[in-house]
């Protein structure tokens, strides 16, 4: 008998964008900068905007680059665009010298 597979979805897939409620002033500067237009106002005075179609979220992070309270906006990156970044192992050798060009009569080739 088979085992089933159990697989845990990637959270920045269907949540991109987290608010913190706690850290957020309610300036709805996130809404007016967003180019995809994720965000609606709360509809209570100083409260946390509210996030509709957050899969159509572009990633690009207007909203956490213009919110005044740092990490009141956390944009999570889904996993098949991050960047695996690794320490190279090796020192970096420096390029060769370019090989030396021969020297040529400009006035024997004629105009270019």
């Amino acid at each position: 008998m088979k085992q089933p597979v159990m697989a845990v979805p990637d959270p920045a897939v269907f949540a991109p964008i987290v608010i913190d409620e706690e850290l957020c002033i309610g300036c709805n500067l996130c809404v007016l900068v967003c180019q995809a237009d994720l965000f609606l106002p709360s509809t209570e005075k100083g409260g946390a905007p509210e996030v509709y179609y957050a899969g159509e979220c572009w990633m690009e992070g207007s909203c956490v680059d213009h919110c005044p309270v740092p990490g009141a906006i956390t944009l999570q990156t889904p996993l098949f665009n991050r960047v695996h970044w690794e320490e190279s192992r090796a020192p970096a050798s420096p390029l060769p010298p370019a090989p030396a060009q021969p020297a040529t009569d400009d006035a024997a080739h004629g105009p270019r």
